[in-house]
């Protein structure tokens, strides 16, 4: 049975293959690709499972409803099953799709069977790369990140060997909503699971291809160290997209994985012959463990408030960026220690975190002000951060321009010269 969805903007566009009685089973994209990424495991998938696909917003002709959150995009998906009265489901994931399927299993374990993590990590990167990708999509749109894609995605071979693959890699991340993407970037920038691993408590089949530079070997392996009940599989020849790029291998694992681990009494499935799980470790055995901070929450200041040290801290680094922030801190000594306390508390947890104005306008007002105090230093590290707020290039512009008629034009003409430096380092797309 095939079925395609109409969506809403709390849903998420979906198809529906294999038989209408058969348990569900899901399989969620990567940033940039759309369902048909699993065209190749469908044949065999199908025959067993009902198989549900879906789109990301605005990926594959969904509806442009951004979402800048894991959490967001899992509540979607969660809707979705709802509207279709599908309780319990197994899932499986690549990357962005795989971060989806850890926020189900840790915020609605009830609800996942069995686990598949495909080219997935407990943290992608850090921060800044994906806040500086959306800068740069905001300000060139997808065409360089699209021509990229093919030498994150897959190997160099494969790209060489399948021009059609890699063209039709390219014009997939052309195609997308650029908000949408954005907005995902957003996402994968602020999903941190390192310290929750502990409390998935599904079966968890981690999958890597052994070329992967994204999200390779070394974040696989610190998957397995951290969730209880996970295996490794690592199929060689195979980049990021291995489901694209090794379809047989990536479908065995698959069918072996949610065929035995599957344990439900009312989804049991007749398991077919073992399938090698390849690279998995050997019985009692996981590699080295991985030190998993605990889960804690917010201190508490005064009158049972939350203290705005660590509200300012995570505002702090959202807006300038972990790379400065880092740089602020290590620099601080005894003499300074209490100063950066001082503008994270204060400046960043009482004044940035306040909901009455978003980042954008806080952005503008901030470059104003430095431009009227000649503050040209933190107006450069504040133009990066006003691109990461939302702001784009021409908006900094028509700002700077107002500066120069209520702030004067020697202000202006300065800080045209140091934004300008900025937007050049921040919009130019990083090969």
């Amino acid at each position: 049975m095939l079925r395609v969805s109409e969506t809403t903007p709390e849903t998420l566009q979906y198809r529906l293959d294999g038989p209408d009685d058969a348990p569900v089973l899901i399989l969620g994209p990567s940033l940039g690709t759309t369902w048909h990424m699993w065209d190749r495991q469908i044949p065999e998938l199908a025959g067993t499972w009902r198989v549900l696909r879906f789109d990301l917003p605005g990926h594959g002709g969904a509806p442009a409803h951004p979402v800048d959150s894991v959490q967001g995009l899992a509540d979607r998906l969660l809707a979705t099953l709802d509207e279709l009265g599908i309780q319990r489901f197994g899932y499986a994931g690549c990357a962005l799709g795989g971060a989806i399927g850890a926020d189900l299993a840790l915020r609605h374990p009830q609800r996942v069977a069995s686990l598949a993590l495909i080219a997935a990590s407990p943290r992608f990167g850090t921060a800044d790369e994906f806040r500086q990708r959306g800068v740069v999509v905001r300000t060139n749109g997808l065409d360089p990140v699209s021509r990229t894609s093919p030498d994150r995605w897959f190997t160099p071979g494969f790209a060489a060997a399948q021009p059609a693959i890699t063209e039709w890699a390219v014009q997939m991340v052309r195609t997308t909503d650029p908000g949408c993407y954005i907005a995902a970037c957003e996402a994968l920038a602020s999903f941190d699971i390192r310290a929750e691993l502990g409390r998935i408590g599904v079966p968890t089949l981690v999958l890597v291809g052994s070329e992967d530079q994204v999200t390779g070997p070394a974040e696989a392996r610190t998957l397995v160290a951290g969730i209880p009940d996970a295996r490794l599989a690592v199929v060689p020849g195979a980049s990021h997209l291995a489901p694209v790029e090794q379809p047989a291998a990536v479908t065995d694992l698959l069918v072996h994985h949610f065929s035995t681990a599957w344990t439900e009494a009312h989804v049991a499935l007749s398991a077919p012959a073992p399938v090698p799980v390849l690279g998995a470790p050997a019985s009692g055995a996981r590699g080295p463990i991985a030190e998993i901070a605990p889960v804690e929450g917010p201190e508490q200041g005064a009158g049972g408030r939350p203290d705005p040290y660590e509200i300012g801290m995570k505002v702090r680094r959202e807006v300038l960026g972990d790379a400065h922030v880092d740089r602020a801190l290590e620099g601080s000594d005894a003499f300074s220690e209490d100063f950066q306390e001082l503008i994270t508390r204060y400046a960043w947890g009482e004044v940035w975190a306040r909901p009455g104005l978003d980042r954008r306008m806080r952005s503008a007002v901030t470059l104003t002000a430095l431009v009227a105090a000649g503050h040209l230093e933190e107006l450069a590290f504040h133009t990066r951060a006003a691109l990461r707020n939302g702001l784009t290039p021409d908006e900094l512009k028509e700002i700077l321009l107002q500066t120069a008629v209520y702030c004067g034009v020697p202000a202006a003409n300065a800080a045209f010269r140091v934004a300008r430096t900025v937007i050049r380092e921040e919009t130019t797309p990083r090969e």
